[in-house]
């Protein structure tokens, strides 16, 4: 089994795909929504969420934080004692997403970040960005938030074996999903730049 810590990666891919991204959304998605979701998705610690909210504030869009939503709106199913962590129930965040009278993500403009990726319907997510961080930054990162040993192992496994990046293949088709390395704060503003180009390319074509 997946463990509920890690998430997805994919072979590095240049930021000049982002342009041609742009060019083919609406023939690989066949999207009528307005503007594009896009998914920030890797192992914790590789900055998923300070890259969303930064990304979701350059560009006017809405952020989600999908693990956070999920303990505040009681969409759990229990808990792992021994990974120490809630049990996301998945139909249930589902179903908040698609809430007509809140999130509604049909409409689009919406950005989640979460450490997973397949059990999202494939129509959520014009772009899925994967974090990668090097192990040995990764590792630091854990440790500053208290992480237990064995846990950090987990992630830091997972993000050596890339578990995730085989579900991301699987779940999505391989020309919206985008790999970005996140160790420096100089790589971040290089990928946020780069995405907020990409949002503005999908809405001069819905213009």
């Amino acid at each position: 089994a997946v463990s509920p810590y890690v998430c997805m990666h994919r072979k590095l891919r240049s930021w000049t795909q982002l342009a041609r991204l742009a060019k083919t959304l609406d023939r690989v998605t066949q999207r009528t929504m307005p503007e594009p979701n896009i998914l920030i998705t890797g192992t914790p610690g590789c900055g998923k969420s300070t890259l969303a909210a930064e990304l979701a504030t350059k560009v006017g869009m809405r952020h989600l934080d999908v693990g956070g939503m999920a303990l505040e709106r009681g969409l759990t199913s229990g808990r792992d004692e021994e990974r120490d962590c809630a049990v996301l129930d998945e139909d249930k965040v589902c179903d908040e997403l698609e809430d007509e009278t809140d999130i509604n993500i049909a409409n689009g403009g919406v950005i989640c970040d979460y450490h997973g990726c397949d059990f999202f319907p494939v129509r959520y997510f014009q772009l899925v960005v994967v974090l990668r961080t090097d192990n040995t930054v990764l590792w630091g990162r854990l440790e500053k938030r208290g992480y237990a040993e064995a846990k950090i192992q987990e992630n830091v496994q997972a993000e050596i074996m890339e578990v995730i990046a085989a579900e991301a293949r699987e779940s999505y088709d391989s020309s919206v999903v985008m790999e970005v390395v996140n160790d420096t704060p100089e790589q971040m503003e290089t990928a946020i730049e780069s995405i907020a180009a990409w949002v503005q390319q999908c809405r001069s074509m819905e213009a």
